[in-house]
This record gives C-alpha cells, structure tokens and sequence, in this order.
C-alpha cells in the first residue's frame, strides 16, 4: 500500500506535532504517533505515562483509539516520531495488527521530520497472535 506524497507529509508533521504534548514525565521519551484513515481523516496520539509504569498509554495506541471512537476502522498509513526514530512496541504492534493488513506502511522518523525507516506490519510483527477461524459448519456448535 503506498501513501500520496501530500499525505505522507500530513503524516509526517502531525506526528512531530502532537510529540510535543506527550505527558513523559518519568522516562522524558516523547512519541508522537499520526494515523491516516481511508477516509483521509487524520489521528493523533502521544504517549501518556503514569507512575506506575504498566498503566502508561503508548502513542500509537491512543491514535487507533482516537480513531475508533470516531468511527474509523479502515487505515492507510500511521508515522512515529521518537528522539531515536525508534519503532512500536510489540503491543502497539499487535493492536495495530487488528485493523490493518501486513503491509501497512509506517513511517518512522525523527523529531526533525526525516523518515529513517519505512516499514510495514509485516517487517515489525510478522506472526501476529490471531484466533483460529471457525469452519462455518460449526459455527454454534457448543
């Protein structure tokens, strides 16, 4: 799946953007995270920390959220910004994994705007956790 040049950079600058309100106030590692629905509706998230550490939101996580309470289930690209252009967590990966094919394209890019990975779902989760497909003539069947 490849991403116009016009919204890729929509992508690009909404992540750089929304980084700056990360709440990080105990790792101080900001994550801006942007998701482009199908529709063109754009999404933002960053990270929320909390003190204890497991109840902190990661950015990725908070824009499919964002987008899913709009409304939105269908995705064509999603970028990241870190300090150190590093990628999703596995968890982020594998809630991504629920609403987009293996290639989806992320971005990953560094607080100044220049993407230094491309990757796809596949590249960062390529076996996701899936549950077995029930065969229709057991469907019900319990």
């Amino acid at each position: 799946m490849s991403i116009s040049t016009e919204n890729r950079q929509r992508l690009i600058d909404a992540a750089i953007r929304v980084r700056k309100l990360a709440y990080a106030p105990y790792s101080e590692f900001q994550v801006g995270a942007s998701l482009l629905s199908t529709s063109g509706e754009l999404f933002t998230g960053c990270n929320v920390e909390n003190v204890s550490y497991g109840l902190t939101i990661c950015a990725e996580r908070v824009a499919i959220a964002n987008a899913v309470s709009q409304g939105e289930r269908a995705f064509q690209g999603m970028a990241l910004c870190t300090s150190s252009a590093g990628t999703p967590c596995g968890a982020c990966s594998q809630v991504l994994a629920e609403f987009v094919s293996g290639e989806f394209p992320v971005l990953i890019l560094d607080p100044t705007g220049i993407v230094r990975q491309e990757l796809t779902l596949n590249d960062l989760l390529p076996i996701r956790f899936a549950l077995p497909k029930v065969p229709s003539d057991q469907e019900g069947a319990n």
